[in-house]
């Protein structure tokens, strides 16, 4: 009868490869991204009863409160998480309200076909109007990427009004 020989006795070159493909197997699979089609978008001032206008803290150098809406397309048969909107926001000169900063919020997972979003943008108070926007799109991940939230966690006054 043939007897097993102990890890530490077999050759360094056979044991590196088993090492490897074990890694290999039991290692997380990568989440891939994805890029949704994004149409029908709309940028207007939000509401004056939305609970993100917040009068109580409107001053002169505060920020104004504008809505980015529109349609996401998710054309896979899979729900797409973590999903990010990037788009370029421009004043009335053309110039960029949002300095160095494309991406403009998370509208969360996306199930197949399509959907709305809404996301709430903070605007720097005297940027002149009417704003614009450009370049929209939208990119999220065939896995989570993102740490959820626990069913006993605690949510802003803000997201609670988004969930209802």
């Amino acid at each position: 009868m043939r007897r097993l020989l102990p890890l530490r006795l077999l050759p360094l070159r056979l044991v590196l490869p088993l090492l490897l493909l074990l890694a290999l197997l039991l290692a997380p699979a990568p989440a891939w991204a994805a890029d949704l089609a994004v149409s029908e978008v709309t940028l207007e001032p939000c509401p004056a009863e939305d609970v993100a206008s917040q009068p109580e803290l409107a001053r002169p150098t505060g920020a104004r409160c504008y809505a980015l809406r529109g349609l996401v397309e998710n054309a896979g048969r899979r729900p797409v998480f973590d999903t990010d909107v990037y788009a370029r926001i421009l004043d009335a000169s053309g110039e960029p309200v949002l300095q160095n900063r494309t991406r403009v919020g998370s509208i969360g997972d996306v199930p197949p076909g399509r959907s709305t979003f809404g996301l709430r943008l903070a605007v720097p108070a005297g940027t002149p109007g009417p704003l614009s926007f450009r370049s929209v799109r939208a990119r999220g991940f065939s896995a989570p990427v993102r740490t959820r939230a626990g069913e006993g966690d605690e949510l802003l006054p803000l997201e609670q009004a988004l969930a209802d």
